[in-house]
């Protein structure tokens, strides 16, 4: 909680200026997550885009892949590690074009609160599936994941009805380091978009 004070209060501002206030982000108990500095390329995306994560993140990341294409799925990573800087990005662009900030925060954490800062967090597709929407949960893949992922320590982040107040997003799963106990490990890291 002290991390998650500190953050706020080094962020107000910031936050203020976007229309967020720090007692939503309290109200809904959300953690910080604080932005990962050891990052390496986990995959490279057709568009050409590096995806990051942190080294144990991406070892997990091609473990898992492995598996699933030997085993005839396939996924590809949509979206991996994100800076605080790109997160308040992403926000400003969905207010520009008068998207309430309720809203947004349905779908989108508040800069310092997304699982995609620690470098851990990845939002899969699979070929066929529309990116980032619901219907990724009637894929082979996402039937894969949900009995698959966690023997490489990823969880899904958002299921329905979770306590956080975003939407349910079948695509977005987090790497949990259980073997080291690392902060991965702890409920301010595993439940933030």
């Amino acid at each position: 909680m002290k991390a998650t004070l500190g953050l706020l209060t080094g962020m107000n501002a910031q936050l203020t200026v976007l229309g967020i206030l720090v007692e939503s982000i309290s109200a809904r108990s959300l953690q910080a997550c604080e932005e990962a500095t050891e990052l390496v390329c986990a995959e490279i995306g057709s568009d050409g885009k590096e995806h990051l994560l942190t080294p144990a993140a991406a070892e997990a990341w091609r473990r898992l892949r492995s598996t699933a294409t030997a085993e005839g799925i396939t996924l590809f990573i949509v979206s991996a590690f994100r800076s605080i800087d790109r997160q308040v990005e992403i926000i400003r662009q969905k207010l520009d074009t008068g998207v309430a900030v309720k809203d947004i925060l349905t779908v989108c954490a508040p800069p310092g609160f997304s699982e995609h800062h620690t470098g851990r967090a990845v939002d899969l597709s699979t070929p066929g599936s529309q990116a980032l929407e619901v219907e990724f949960e009637q894929t082979t893949a996402y039937a894969w994941l949900t009995r698959r992922a966690g023997e490489f320590g990823c969880r899904l982040s958002y299921p329905v009805g979770n306590p956080y107040g975003y939407q349910y997003e079948p695509w977005h799963w987090c790497f949990h380091d259980t073997q080291t106990g690392s902060a991965a490990d702890t409920r301010g890291i595993q439940r933030h978009v």
